[in-house]
């Protein structure tokens, strides 16, 4: 591990550097030197070199009067140690004779570039569905993490170089990251809404949780920097009574589920089949109404000559009726004898039959002239229109133009129930003669050969 170079006084220099090809950390041993047994395992020579690769660091642990004191020398660095370019000398060197002899310090190699690989395995624990907590599933994890020292004054700080094991501190670290990953798995399903039966499939979403919560645990609890974890797996014991029991009863729940939602697709199909024919419904009145009075208005309008006849014959008819009542009450007799002559009834008696002379006369006279004029045009045909079955109810009636729309839209079909005036029974639109083309589907396009 080391070289050997005379100095002046015959004595022989130790190169102090780390040779080892793979590692974490190494405590250095002086040429000769067996561990454990003697001061001479930590005798450095006065005139030895000390050589840092770049990556590396050298801690040099010492005693003095005060306790144990700790130097780090950070690579790159190649040179002789002397009082001058090596501070810690000025304490020690005074325990050397004559400048001589060695001098105590252990010296550990700590290295900073290395990444260091755990694997891990969690094996079978219970994970609850925060839905149903009657039932545990073992659940098992594998993985690897990934880690290396970043701050070595804190890794110094956090262990005991003296007594520091690979293999040990690879297990604490390895025991560590289960306690994480378990903690992470069983909260998954509560905490970001991930049901349990599907966690297999969730591997890339736990695998960024476990590496934030462990990256801050590891680098406080043992000084080291998290560079990666990957989970590889998470697997679910199916033949557990627990995964049997919850995948029933999920399956029960999912199905109940489909059933209430289909049921609410039908009834807002039915509704809206509903309001639609409602809409039809009402359309059509309105429609039939304003036909009606627009039917009306047109007949007034084209035998507006008998209307008036009419009219003034009821004015008439009335006019006259009130001079019978006047009468009747004595109004109209002349009894010279007697003292019963009232002129003011007499002249009331006479307007009114003057008005009603009038009235009759000019009725006559629009009669007769009415009886030359041209002959009125008819009103137009009312359209065919047909009742439709819905839910077993009737609906309509609707024109041939509606039906039209409504077979287009769905709503009507060829086994749809139809009836209108002058039919014995409802019967499918596809047999009435008079929907037939509304179901003729054209035949298909000819492709060119």
């Amino acid at each position: 591990m080391a070289l050997f170079n005379k100095n002046k006084s015959g004595g022989f220099m130790d190169v102090i550097r780390c040779d080892e090809p793979s590692y974490l950390m190494w405590k250095w041993h002086p040429s000769g030197s067996q561990a454990g047994s003697n001061r001479r395992e930590n005798a450095i020579r006065w005139g030895s070199s000390l050589r840092v690769k770049d990556g590396e660091v050298a801690v040099f642990v010492y005693n003095q009067a005060n306790g144990v004191v700790q130097d780090c020398i950070e690579g790159p660095f190649d040179e002789t140690i002397k009082t001058a370019n090596f501070p810690v000398l000025a304490s020690i060197v005074g325990l050397a004779f004559d400048g001589g002899s060695p001098f105590q310090a252990e010296v550990y190699f700590i290295n900073l570039a290395r990444i260091i690989q755990v694997k891990f395995g969690v094996p079978f624990f219970d994970v609850f569905d925060p839905r149903f907590l009657d039932f545990g599933v073992p659940t098992a994890v594998r993985g690897t993490i990934s880690f290396k020292i970043s701050d070595y004054l804190g890794f110094i700080k956090l262990h005991r170089l003296r007594n520091f094991s690979l293999d040990e501190f690879q297990a604490e670290i390895r025991d560590a990251v289960s306690r994480y990953v378990k903690s992470v798995v069983s909260n998954a399903p509560a905490e970001h809404n991930i049901p349990l039966l599907q966690i297999e499939r969730k591997v890339a979403e736990i695998n960024g949780m476990v590496e934030a919560e462990i990256g801050s645990r590891l680098a406080e609890n043992f000084g080291v920097e998290v560079s990666g974890v990957d989970i590889s797996t998470i697997e679910i014991d199916k033949g557990s009574a627990g995964f049997k029991q919850l995948k029933s009863v999920t399956q029960d729940v999912a199905t109940a589920t489909i059933q209430a939602q289909t049921a609410v697709n039908i009834k807002d199909t039915q509704d809206k089949q509903r309001i639609e024919a409602e809409n039809y419904e009402e359309t059509l009145r309105v429609q039939r109404e304003e036909a009606q009075y627009a039917q009306h208005k047109h007949t007034q309008s084209s035998n507006f000559a008998a209307f008036q006849v009419e009219s003034q014959t009821a004015i008439g008819v009335a006019g006259a009726e009130a001079l019978g009542q006047m009468g009747a009450n004595g109004a109209g007799d002349v009894s010279l004898g007697g003292g019963g002559f009232n002129p003011a009834a007499m002249m009331a008696g006479m307007a009114v039959g003057g008005a009603v002379g009038q009235n009759i006369a000019g009725t006559m006279n629009n009669m007769m002239s009415g009886v030359n004029q041209p002959p009125t045009t008819p009103p137009p045909v009312p359209p065919v229109a047909f009742n439709v079955a819905v839910d077993g109810q009737p609906t309509g009636p609707y024109t041939l133009q509606v039906l039209k729309q409504m077979a287009v839209a769905g709503q009507l079909d060829p086994s749809s129930l139809v009836w209108k005036d002058g039919m014995s029974e409802w019967a499918k639109a596809e047999s009435v003669e008079e929907l037939k083309s509304l179901f003729v589907v054209p035949p298909l396009i000819p492709t060119a050969e």
